[in-house]
This record gives structure tokens, sequence and C-alpha cells, in this order.
């Protein structure tokens, strides 16, 4: 077994929104390709700080985190950042990580691409039962 890492790609989602209604050309949207961790111990995406700067994201609260050694730090949510893994995507906030910080991919990202850890193989898959698209509940 082992860490499982992939490629991620991320794109500042209002500069794609901008180029849509024709206010931005192609070029102008601030993208990043990178490799992540998958934590599942993680809640929230986190990027570091010269990720989401480079990003363009804005800061849009902050919120307390839990370190795996129980240290606590109050760090800053940005957002809007679209997150590709593969085929999938998702628009997601972020935890600013410090300069340097590894990438983590958490479970609200697994789950709104609906992901499975294949910790055999390494790599994220999609789930069995999703294989086209992401199946997600409703009740």
């Amino acid at each position: 077994m082992g860490e499982v890492k992939c490629e991620v790609k991320l794109e500042n989602f209002v500069d794609r929104s901008n180029f849509e209604e024709g206010k931005l050309t192609e070029e102008k949207i601030r993208r990043d390709i990178t490799t992540a961790l998958v934590d599942t111990g993680s809640t929230l995406l986190v990027l570091p700080q010269e990720i989401v700067e480079k990003l363009g994201l804005r800061r849009l609260k902050k919120v307390v985190v839990t370190y795996a050694d129980e240290r606590k730090e109050e760090r800053d949510v940005a957002g809007v950042v679209t997150l590709t893994i593969g085929d999938r995507s998702a628009n997601l906030d972020c935890v600013v990580g410090p300069p340097l910080s590894e990438p983590l991919i958490g479970q609200i990202a697994l789950e709104e691409m609906d992901l499975i850890v294949d910790c055999k193989d390494q790599q994220l898959k999609p789930r069995p039962e999703s294989p086209r698209l992401p199946l997600l509940k409703c009740k």
C-alpha cells in the first residue's frame, strides 16, 4: 500500500465564467496542473498559498483546521476553483495551505466526483456503479 497521488487540473471558476460571457479571452483563464495527495482524513481541498495566488482565487472566509498531529490553526478558505481529475470535475472552495505545502484532495471532492481510492493500484477510480458519470444521492 502507500500514498495515493494523482495529477489534478485546477482552473479559476470566475475566469471560466467570464470567458463564457465573452469578457475574457481563453488565454487569460488562470490554470495550474499539479500532483495532489488523496487524503480521506481531510474534508476540503487544500491548496498551497502560491497556487491559490497563481489562480487568483478570492479569500472567502476563515476556518480552524486540525492537523494530523492535533495542532489547530486558523486558515483562509478561497474559491471557487474547478478541480479536474481524469474526466470528472467539481467546483469547490479550498483551504489555503502554507507556502510549499502539499495539495490535498479531501472527502468533499471525492464525493462530488464519485471517486474511490484504490490503494492496491495507488489511484483514484470512478465507483463501479458509476463508470460514466458521478452517481449522487438525493434523499
